[in-house]
């Protein structure tokens, strides 16, 4: 009787921590959506470096880091960000998707405020989601190897 409350407690227990686990670990959706902020807060903050990190690596082999930066440097002044509206992302595998509309303020030569609306693909790669939005190669190669997806989610 005794060893049977032990093992029904353990069993308990073990059952309990699992939840936990599950309820605690971040779901892809998740991840997919606190990327795309981060990015975009990069992006925002200047942060030209750090964001090459987050590109996919076919672009990375394509553009040298001191391109891009150098580009979006370049580009600085024509706009200042403001905000970012995340639609929920749906994710298939190793690609995302996920509307966003970005406000900001654009100066020359318009001098007014001004909304973008992208729809975002990401790809996972080494574990982290990188956003391939600009690569058409890399987009196009992700959606060929997953025709539902590109059913759901066409460019």
């Amino acid at each position: 009787m005794k060893s049977k409350r032990i093992v029904l407690s353990l069993l308990f227990l073990t059952l309990a921590a699992g939840a936990v686990a599950v309820i605690a670990a971040p779901s892809d959706a998740d991840e997919v959506r606190s990327s795309v902020q981060r990015i975009f807060d990069q992006l925002k903050a200047g942060q030209y470096d750090a964001l090459y990190d987050s590109l996919p690596s076919s672009t990375r082999s394509r553009v040298s880091r001191d391109r891009f930066v150098k580009g979006l440097q370049g580009s600085r002044n024509l706009y200042q960000l403001e905000r970012i509206e995340i639609g929920p992302p749906r994710v298939s595998g190793n690609l995302a998707v996920v509307d966003t509309t970005m406000y900001a303020h654009l100066q020359q030569p318009f001098n007014g405020d001004g909304k973008l609306v992208v729809q975002q693909y990401l790809v996972r790669e080494d574990g982290r989601w990188r956003v391939a939005t600009g690569d058409r190669a890399t987009i196009d190669r992700f959606l060929k190897s997953n025709p539902a997806f590109a059913r759901k989610f066409p460019i």
